[in-house]
C-alpha cells in the first residue's frame, strides 16, 4: 500500500481510515461490490478527506483529481511527484501544463481535468459542493455526473451534499468523515486581543490592506493572502506565516478552500459578502468552510469576530454558532448546469444549447457566467458573425470566448479584449512575436501592490492563451516567457507586501513580551543598536 504522512488520529478515526484503506486496496475479486465503484466521501473541513484521495490515486496505475483551485493542483501535484517522480506525473491547469510524456498520474483543476470515460483507472473530484455556486457550479456539476475512474470515482465534500448526490448518482456509496478535531466559538476580540497564530478573514481587498495595516502597528505584520495572487506569492506569504516569521495571516475567503496551516484561530472581519449580484449575508455552510481552517489534526480550534467593527451584521448568532460547532446544515437542494457539450452548427444553435434547461430532478440553470455573456456581446458584431463560417471556426470561437477573466474587470472590457484576440486567431496561430511582445510589455516589476496585481492577472491570460494547443507558434517558448515574467512579478509582490505589512523589528520585540522579555538580545555594531539580530535605530553617544 502506498505510504503518504498521516495525521495523528484518534482510536476511533484510526480504525475508521484503516477499514477504509483496507477495503480500497482488497482485490477486486474479495468486495462484494462492482469494482468501478463511485464513492463519495463527505465531512466537514480537516476530515483527512484529500489526503484519503491522494491514497487512492497512488494505489492506481493511472488516474486524476480535479481542484478548484491552480493552487490546491500545484500542492498536491508536488506531494504526488514526491511519491511517483516527476517523469509519472502532470500538472493542467489553465494557465500551466507539465505533461510528461509517461504521466500516468494527472493533478488537475476542474475545468482543465479530463473526463473521457474510462481512459484512466481513478478520477477524484474535489469540493463537489462548489456544484452549487454561480460561476462556476456548472462544471463541478458536469464533473459530478460525467467524469468516471475505470475503476473508482471519489467525490469530495461538504455532508450538505449527500442528498442531491444520492439522487443524481443512485449506485454512489456515501461515506461520512468525522472532523479530527473540536471547533468552538470564542465570541468577539479587539484586534489587539486577537491570539498570536491567527487568521483574519475579510471580505474585500481594501478590508484586507486595513487590517495587515493595523496589525503592522502593534503586533508586528502580517502575512496576506488573497484569491488574485500568483501561487508563487501566496507560497511565498504562507511560508511567512508558517515559518513564524510573522504570528498572523490575514486573508479573503479563498481561505476557506483547501489552506491546511497552523492556524489555532479564525476571527472573521465581517460576515457578509459582495457574490458578484448583492451583498449579502455568509451562509452557514460557507462560515464554517471558514471557520474550519482553525484546528489542525487532532489540535482544537476557535473561531469569533473582530470586535468595534460597527456593523450591525459582524456577530454570529446563536443559531449559526450552534451550526458551526456541531456541523449542522442545510442540505444542497439544487445544483447548477449548463450542457457541457452544446451543437456547433452555428452561433444561435451553440447560444440556445448553452441557456438551454436541463431535463434532471435537481438540476437548475446555470446563471449566465462571463463567457456565455461575451458569446452573446460578440455574436451581435456583425464584423464578427461574417467571419465565422462552419461547426469548427464555432467552436474555435466558443473556445476563445470562455478564456477567463483574469483581469476581473467586467464582461464588456473582457469582450474587447477578447474580440482582439479573436481578429489574429480565426487566420490561424498567433505569431511568436506578436505574443512575445504581449508578455514582454508586461515584464515591469516597478509600482505599488495593486499595479504589480494588475499585470499579474494580465500575464495569467497570455499564460493560458499560450497553454492553448493551436492558438500559439512556439507555444512551449511562449509559455516558460509567460512562467517567467509571472515569477518575476511575483517575487516583487512579496516584497511589496512584506514591505508594507511587516515591521520585523516589532514582530521580534512582540515574540518576547512576556515572561521572556529580560531575555532579549541587545548588542551595537557600531552606532547601530540590535535588539534579537534585528536593527531597531542608532546610538548617538556623548562625546567627550
Amino acid at each position: 500500500m502506498v505510504q503518504i504522512d498521516q495525521p495523528t488520529l484518534a482510536s476511533g478515526q484510526r480504525q475508521c481510515h484503516i477499514q477504509e484503506v483496507m477495503a480500497y486496496t482488497m482485490p477486486a475479486s474479495n468486495r462484494s461490490d462492482s469494482s468501478a465503484r463511485v464513492k463519495a466521501v463527505l465531512g466537514p473541513t480537516n476530515t483527512g478527506k484529500t489526503h484519503l484521495a491522494i491514497e487512492r490515486l497512488c494505489a492506481h496505475s493511472s488516474g486524476a483529481i480535479g481542484f478548484p483551485l491552480r493552487l490546491l493542483a500545484r500542492e498536491v501535484y508536488d506531494r504526488v511527484c514526491a511519491i511517483k517522480g516527476e517523469s509519472r506525473v502532470a500538472l493542467i491547469t489553465g494557465e500551466e501544463r507539465i505533461e510528461p510524456k509517461d504521466a500516468r498520474w494527472l493533478l488537475c483543476t476542474a475545468e482543465a481535468m479530463p473526463v473521457v470515460h474510462g481512459d484512466l483507472a481513478f478520477i477524484g473530484i474535489d469540493e463537489a459542493q462548489l456544484s452549487a455556486d454561480r460561476e462556476r457550479g456548472h462544471i463541478f456539476t458536469d464533473r459530478l455526473l460525467h467524469a468516471r475512474g475505470r475503476e473508482e470515482t471519489m467525490i469530495l465534500g461538504s455532508a450538505t451534499m449527500e442528498p442531491i448526490v444520492r439522487s443524481l448518482i443512485p449506485e454512489v456509496e456515501v461515506v461520512t468523515r468525522p472532523r479530527f478535531s473540536t471547533l468552538s466559538h470564542a465570541g468577539a476580540k479587539k484586534l489587539s486581543r486577537v491570539p498570536p497564530r491567527s487568521a483574519i478573514v475579510a471580505f474585500s481587498t481594501e478590508q484586507v490592506y486595513a487590517v495587515a495595516e493595523m496589525l503592522r502597528r502593534f503586533r508586528g505584520g502580517a502575512a496576506v493572502v488573497m484569491g488574485a495572487l500568483s501561487p508563487q506569492t501566496r507560497n511565498a506569504q504562507v511560508e511567512l506565516y508558517q515559518s513564524g516569521e510573522v504570528d498572523y495571516l490575514v486573508a479573503t475567503d479563498a481561505i476557506g478552500m483547501g489552506l491546511n496551516l497552523d492556524i489555532e484561530h479564525v476571527a472573521f472581519a465581517g460576515l457578509s459578502k459582495f457574490d458578484g449580484v448583492s451583498q449579502r449575508r455568509l451562509t452557514t455552510a460557507e462560515m464554517a468552510q471558514i471557520a474550519g481552517r482553525a484546528g489542525r489534526h487532532q489540535r482544537d480550534g476557535t473561531f469569533g469576530t473582530l470586535a468595534g467593527i460597527g456593523r450591525h451584521d459582524a456577530a454570529f448568532t446563536d443559531e449559526e454558532v450552534y451550526a458551526i460547532e456541531e456541523h449542522r446544515f442545510a442540505p444542497v437542494t439544487k445544483l447548477f448546469w449548463r450542457e457541457a457539450e452544446p451543437r456547433y452548427d452555428d452561433l444561435a444553435t451553440l447560444i440556445s444549447d448553452l441557456e438551454a434547461p436541463p431535463d434532471e430532478p435537481g438540476l437548475v440553470p446555470a446563471p449566465e457566467a462571463i463567457d456565455l455573456a461575451v458569446l452573446k456581446r460578440l455574436a451581435e458584431d456583425p464584423a464578427i458573425v461574417s467571419r465565422i463560417r462552419g461547426a469548427r471556426m464555432v467552436e474555435r470561437f466558443w473556445e476563445v470566448c470562455s478564456l477567463p477573466d483574469f483581469r476581473q474587470q467586467g464582461s464588456d472590457t473582457h469582450a474587447r479584449f477578447v474580440a482582439r484576440l479573436w481578429q489574429d486567431l480565426h487566420r490561424g496561430e498567433l505569431g511568436a512575436d506578436y505574443v512575445a511582445q504581449a508578455i514582454s510589455q508586461l515584464d515591469n516589476v516597478s509600482g505599488d501592490i495593486d499595479a504589480l496585481q494588475g499585470r499579474i492577472s494580465a500575464i495569467r491570460s497570455w499564460a493560458y492563451i499560450a497553454q492553448r494547443p493551436d492558438w500559439v507558434r512556439a507555444k512551449d517558448e511562449m509559455a516558460a516567457r509567460a512562467r517567467a515574467v509571472e515569477a518575476r512579478l511575483s517575487d516583487a509582490l512579496h516584497g511589496r507586501l512584506t514591505e508594507r505589512f511587516i515591521n520585523r523589528r516589532t514582530a521580534v520585540l512582540m515574540k518576547k513580551l512576556g515572561p521572556d522579555t529580560g531575555l532579549l538580545s541587545v548588542r551595537l555594531e557600531g552606532e547601530d543598536v540590535l535588539v534579537e539580530d534585528e536593527r531597531i535605530g542608532s546610538l548617538d553617544g556623548f562625546r567627550f
